[in-house]
């Protein structure tokens, strides 16, 4: 699966070389290209901003210098996906849909935002990872990144993917491992037990009980 990034700050993406990620990149599973927007300003500054018509704070990104940087993107049918605070708020069910697309364009605003005809001329679906805002799109995008990766095959064990947290509409069940006695609290005796029915049944009723302890309103859906 192919990431092709339209960012003013691509340094900011260093921490997606470690870890997982990183060892998916290097078994090729994944590839993330990093595309400066300024590197495409006409400008002999290199700005890529200016004022907004009408007034107001702050400043707007430029929609041709935008334009320029994902004109230079071959695959134009690839989905365009732009990091908002006014988009859908990113979940499970959207991170597994997503990580079925062979190539994602990922669009990280900055300052005020963008222009709106580049919004409307280019980006196929707006995502917010909460009811807040940053800086920028950077970090939202290394978290759409992160989380749609983890589902491209190969990148973890199909295992892995399937018994976390959200993958059935609950939280994830209590995990232990060694040592036995901790602070003189020990594992559940029913993980020790190599009674894998009765396994399967304590952890479904204790994914239940911690979701609906912490997350009720997932039941609720």
């Amino acid at each position: 699966m192919k990431f092709d990034v339209l960012t003013l700050f691509p340094e900011m993406f260093e921490p997606l070389k470690q870890s997982i990620i990183g060892k998916a990149v290097e078994k090729e599973l994944i590839e993330i290209d990093l595309i400066n927007i300024r590197d495409f300003s006409q400008d002999k500054h290199k700005r890529v901003d200016d004022t907004p018509y009408g007034g107001g704070p702050g400043m707007i990104m430029r929609p041709d210098v935008i334009y320029q940087a994902y004109q230079s993107i071959s695959n134009k049918q690839a989905k365009v996906i732009y990091m908002s605070p006014q988009g859908k708020t990113l979940n499970q069910h959207m991170v597994e849909t997503l990580s079925q697309e062979s190539h994602l364009i990922v669009l990280c605003g900055h300052y005020e935002g963008v222009d709106q005809r580049i919004l409307d001329k280019i980006v196929d679906e707006e995502i917010s990872i909460g009811d807040y805002v940053l800086t920028g799109g950077e970090i939202p995008a290394m978290v759409l990144i992160d989380s749609v990766s983890r589902y491209v095959k190969g990148v973890l064990r199909q295992d892995s993917i399937q018994e976390e947290s959200f993958s059935h509409g609950l939280l994830e069940y209590p995990q232990y491992t060694r040592p036995e006695i901790f602070e003189g609290e020990s594992v559940p005796e029913i993980l020790l037990s190599g009674h894998h029915e009765k396994i399967a049944k304590w952890r479904k009723d204790k994914s239940f009980i911690i979701t609906k302890k912490k997350r009720p309103d997932l039941l609720q859906k």
